[in-house]
């Protein structure tokens, strides 16, 4: 089986196991601010605690001109549970200036222009321009290159950009934003990185090509 082939049936099979995947971060869409504060307070972090922080974080600071005017250090105090507290509060702080003195408050929806405000890589940037804009994008996380890897979709690269050039090439842009959302919840649920695969229910075990290893 060709790449392109063993990519499109994975994509059909997970549609039909996963098919209401979406990002596990919540936020309000018409606010996506707060998926960018999210997206930075995530790495190395899970989702669920983001998710319970930003509760706090929000409830103080409750817009993008609150929190741009808020001091580093009131911000580091809430999200320091996420770990990394004074860089993300730091990044976090400045993010939110810009937005507020460049964008309007809003957030910008060009890939090139979400590159360029502190704490956003191309992950997030993609997650940002796939879940809140509609656009073609590919969020190369930890679940996604372990699983990709596994798959035979990519061989032997850790490496994220690398990961998503090599996916734009099969995955057809209007799938590769859900495409990742569900293999988060397939890596979760699974193909799990502590404990060897549960094959023996995945419902790619015939065309996976490291399946049980």
């Amino acid at each position: 089986m060709t790449k392109e082939k063993r990519a499109l049936a994975i994509i059909d099979r997970l549609k039909k196991e996963y098919p209401d995947a979406e990002c596990s971060l919540e936020y309000d869409p018409k606010e996506a601010w707060r998926l960018l504060v999210s997206v930075r307070l995530a790495a190395q972090c899970t989702d669920a605690r983001v998710n319970v922080v930003v509760k706090e974080l929000y409830a103080k600071f409750p817009d993008v001109a609150a929190l741009a005017q808020a001091e580093p250090e009131e911000i580091e105090a809430i999200v320091r549970p996420c770990g990394l507290g004074k860089s993300k509060a730091r990044d976090i702080s400045a993010c939110m200036k810009i937005l507020r003195d460049q964008y309007d408050g809003m957030v910008p929806d060009d890939f090139d222009a979400l590159l360029k405000l502190p704490g956003v890589g191309r992950k997030s940037a993609n997650l940002i321009v796939g879940d809140v804009f509609g656009k073609p994008a590919i969020v190369t996380d930890t679940h996604c290159i372990r699983l990709v890897n596994r798959m035979g979709l990519v061989e032997n690269t850790k490496d994220p950009k690398k990961v998503e050039m090599a996916l734009w090439k099969l995955i057809p842009p209007e799938e590769g934003n859900s495409f990742c959302h569900r293999l988060v919840l397939h890596g979760r649920e699974i193909c799990t990185a502590r404990t060897k695969p549960h094959c023996d229910r995945c419902c790619l075990a015939d065309i996976c090509e490291k399946n049980g290893v």
